[in-house]
């Protein structure tokens, strides 16, 4: 187990070292423990399809060079800095990222792998931030695999700490340059797209179209409620990324303010409509606020003229046809209409916007994809979802496509029984 002085060595490595090389240090003072030969870690991309491997550190001569800096395929630098690509190709770094379990790899020079390889998720309440790698000249007994594990549960705190200070990691994480509209969108989603706690696990996705188009999640988890959204900003580019911050503004501004979830879509409404009226524009903003109970199950919703959400009970799912309400920004002096759908333990909600059913997306037939993935972790089907309609549609999305997946399972209160940072009981299987 990682005990004390360790743990205050690797708090210390990280927070002596500046901002960039906070991680390298932590790897460092990891691989010296271990006496390993080298030490990586790979961050999940922006995709979600691939791994970057950002840092990388030989720790004594004749360690591996996976740390070269000469441009290879897969490979980018910019300043100094190095990060390759290595693809989730099914092998035992998805693996490790599916089943949040680490794995323990022999030596095999075909793969080229001189020594014992070690694998271990770099995780923070279901959210995968990454994969540490280690290098080690002999087989890891039982105590050295669960230090390993507990160490890369640190540094997904070490990496979240240090990511507020830098774009480094930001920079290793972008495998695609974004567009103005695009870095504008991604400022408006969560700082972590899954959140795993007792009673609920949720995830969300968004795959942007090419000119983006405006389409938001968030969430927000208090003492004994959970707080989520979806809103779909009319147009594309720019504009639309624009009309989505005044709304998501305005819904946060009125969730913080403790007000209700029919104001919180008043103040939505407002704040679209005014700016519409001073400007002369035309904007308006589909959306779905929510409100879950965590003490009863009670879901409360309000469909501001958005894609009807889907629910998943068992074998069946169904789409939930929930009180119509216009758009916020049409009117000013609208007003807003919730219902009540009481979940029960093992039920799953789905919310997208229209991208995940637009007419080129048809063939994903959505509902059959919610209820032939029903094993895998909210993480993985947001992505699953995703490709669905991005192979129906040839990869040529017109307009963005997102997807949020809330699992209820009740006993609000109750700990999660969790080993790195997940709970592993409620992880995808490790094969796709």
């Amino acid at each position: 187990m990682l005990h004390a002085e360790p743990l205050s060595r690797l708090l210390d490595a990280a927070e002596s070292a500046a901002p960039v090389d906070a991680v390298r240090a932590v790897t460092q003072e990891v691989g010296r423990r271990l006496e390993a030969t080298a030490v990586s870690l790979l961050v999940l991309d922006m995709s979600g399809r691939q791994l970057v491997r950002l840092a990388y550190v030989p720790l004594v001569p004749g360690g591996s060079g996976h740390g070269t800096r000469t441009p290879t395929a897969g490979q980018r630098t910019a300043g100094g800095e190095s990060a390759r690509t290595v693809p989730l190709d099914g092998g035992p770094m998805e693996r490790v990222v599916r089943s949040q379990r680490p794995e323990t790899l022999p030596p095999d020079a075909a793969a080229g792998r001189d020594g014992w390889t070690v694998l271990a998720p770099v995780t923070e309440r279901g959210e995968v931030l990454g994969v540490l790698e280690l290098r080690l000249p002999r087989e890891p007994d039982p105590a050295d695999a669960e230090e390993i594990r507990a160490l890369a549960h640190v540094l997904a705190f070490v990496l979240i700490a240090n990511h507020r200070h830098t774009d480094l990691f930001e920079w290793g994480h972008r495998t695609r340059p974004l567009s103005l509209s695009a870095e504008i969108q991604q400022r408006l989603l969560p700082g972590s797209r899954t959140c795993e706690a007792g009673s609920f696990t949720l995830a969300g996705w968004l795959e942007p179209a090419a000119d983006i188009a405006g389409d938001t999640f968030d969430y927000s988890v208090a003492r004994d409620t959970l707080h989520l959204s979806m809103t779909d900003a009319m147009g594309h580019g720019v504009g639309a990324a624009l009309t989505a911050t005044l709304c998501v503004g305005a819904l946060r501004g009125s969730r913080r303010r403790g007000l209700s979830l029919t104001q919180q879509a008043v103040e939505a409404n407002v704040a679209v409509a005014e700016h519409g009226r001073t400007h002369g524009l035309d904007d308006f903003v589909t959306g779905l606020v929510g409100r879950l109970d965590l003490r009863t199950g009670a879901l409360h919703l309000v469909n501001a003229g958005h894609v009807a959400p889907f629910l998943a009970r068992g074998a069946n799912v169904q789409a939930l046809h929930l009180p119509p309400n216009l758009p916020f920004g049409m009117f000013p002096d609208s007003v807003y209409q919730s219902a009540v759908v009481p979940l029960q333990p093992g039920d799953r909600v789905l919310l997208v916007t229209d991208g995940m059913l637009e007419r080129g997306a048809a063939g994903a037939d959505l509902p059959a994809a919610i209820r032939t993935s029903q094993t895998l972790h909210p993480r993985e089907l947001v992505t699953a979802l995703a490709d669905s309609v991005l192979d129906a549609v040839g990869h040529a999305l017109s307009d963005d496509a997102t997807v949020l997946c809330l699992d209820w399972y009740g006993g609000h209160g109750d700990d999660r029984t969790t080993s790195g940072g997940a709970d592993v009981g409620r992880a995808s299987s490790a094969a796709r």
